[in-house]
């Protein structure tokens, strides 16, 4: 059974998964780099490297025909996964000599998916190259009619110079940042297909953000029971009344902090928070970083524009 996170999570992943900005990135990068480009669901591990995908590397996927992911792509692509949790968008090469990457995508400080790409060379493949790895795929039992068709594929895949195949990063990087952006704002927006109580509820909510809304007031509004709007609500939002309600008030405070006059005491209030200390704790735990932290790096992010 998923934990409340782990739902959030999964609920979310799937709404990027299908929002436009993802879909209008995904062919504009396949078009531009001619690599692939996919956005994987990092809590589910590597079970994609077996699936078919535009631009994918002919080796990579005639190997998965042969033998389905190998040991050691598994673990090169767990590693990288991890590496890129942490660090922010990676990169690494797999015994095959191609290079992989994968940039973070986040919602308040957790993570919910990965843009993969790569399965590309970054200088010509030679023949001694190709030696080298048939012995290690003959030892994990490969045929030699498996050899000669991944031959003949692995001298197919492409070649992106590094200083190339890194502008490229540098570039998902970014709209790695711009999705998360968007996972932040799709975490409480309707998508249009919830239950008619849960969307009274959503705009009842949006009316009356800055006064206190009870459960028992805004089940009212929905025309539900307590209980039944709790299952309902968050079984469409993936939230509770009190984690959607908070998550709308930070959005709103992050807005209202990017206006260098307002006091930091002033918008606590002017959102709905009772006490500057409750208003803080939850800035914190939504999104890593106190207000004035927020608030000077976004500030200065606007001064170099």
């Amino acid at each position: 059974m998923k934990s409340d996170t782990q739902q959030f999570q999964s609920t979310l992943f799937e709404r990027v998964l299908r929002s436009e900005l993802l879909k209008t990135y995904q062919d504009a990068f396949r078009c531009a780099t001619g690599l692939p480009l996919r956005f994987i669901d990092s809590a589910k591990g590597i079970d994609h490297l077996s699936e078919k995908t535009e631009n994918g590397s002919p080796f990579c996927r005639e190997l998965n025909l042969c033998s389905g992911p190998c040991n050691s792509c598994l673990e090169v692509n767990k590693r990288l996964n991890e590496e890129a949790a942490i660090k922010g968008p990676s990169s690494c090469h797999c015994f095959t000599g191609l290079a992989s990457s994968a940039v973070p995508v986040s919602c308040d400080g957790a993570i919910i998916g990965m843009l993969r790409t790569g399965q590309v060379f970054h200088a010509v493949p030679t023949g001694e190259m190709f030696h080298n790895v048939s012995r290690t795929l003959a030892r994990q039992g490969l045929s030699e009619d498996d050899l000669t068709k991944l031959k003949k594929a692995y001298f197919q895949t492409k070649v992106v110079e590094p200083e190339r195949y890194q502008s490229m990063i540098t570039l998902l990087g970014t709209f790695g940042q711009q999705l998360s952006k968007h996972a932040e704002q799709l975490a409480t927006m309707c998508d249009g297909s919830e239950p008619v109580a849960v969307a009274r509820a959503r705009k009842f909510i949006e009316e009356t953000l800055a006064d206190p809304l009870p459960l028992p007031l805004v089940a009212q509004h929905a025309g539900l029971s307590e209980s039944h709007f709790c299952r309902v609500f968050k079984e469409a939002t993936g939230l509770t009344l009190t984690d959607y309600v908070n998550r709308r008030r930070i959005e709103w405070a992050k807005k209202e902090l990017l206006k260098p006059e307002a006091r930091v005491s002033e918008i606590a209030f002017q959102i709905g928070y009772q006490s500057l200390s409750q208003f803080n704790r939850s800035f914190s735990r939504f999104t890593g970083n106190s207000p004035t932290n927020f608030r000077r790096e976004e500030l200065g992010k606007l001064a170099l524009q």
